[in-house]
């Protein structure tokens, strides 16, 4: 989740006329349903993405070649 403002290819949800959640329209498409919650630690997201497993060093998303995470950090999508 990011700071982020809606473009013409995103989705946007109104709550309370003061929040609203953007989301690209095309992942909404193949991760919904989608719920956020917010938490005593934060936000919590769930959905029906499935996303490939593993951490750092098991060769997955978010890793270079000698194991290590890679720059990004992060799993792809």
């Amino acid at each position: 989740m990011a700071l982020d403002e809606p473009k013409d290819t995103d989705e946007v949800f109104e709550f309370d006329g003061d929040i609203k959640f953007v989301m690209e329209k095309e992942l909404l498409e193949a991760a919904k349903p989608v719920k956020v919650d917010i938490t005593y630690t934060g936000f919590s997201v769930d959905s029906n993405l499935q996303l490939g497993g593993g951490g750092c060093g098991s060769g997955s998303c978010g890793t270079d070649s000698s194991g290590g995470c890679g720059s990004a950090g992060s799993c792809c999508s």
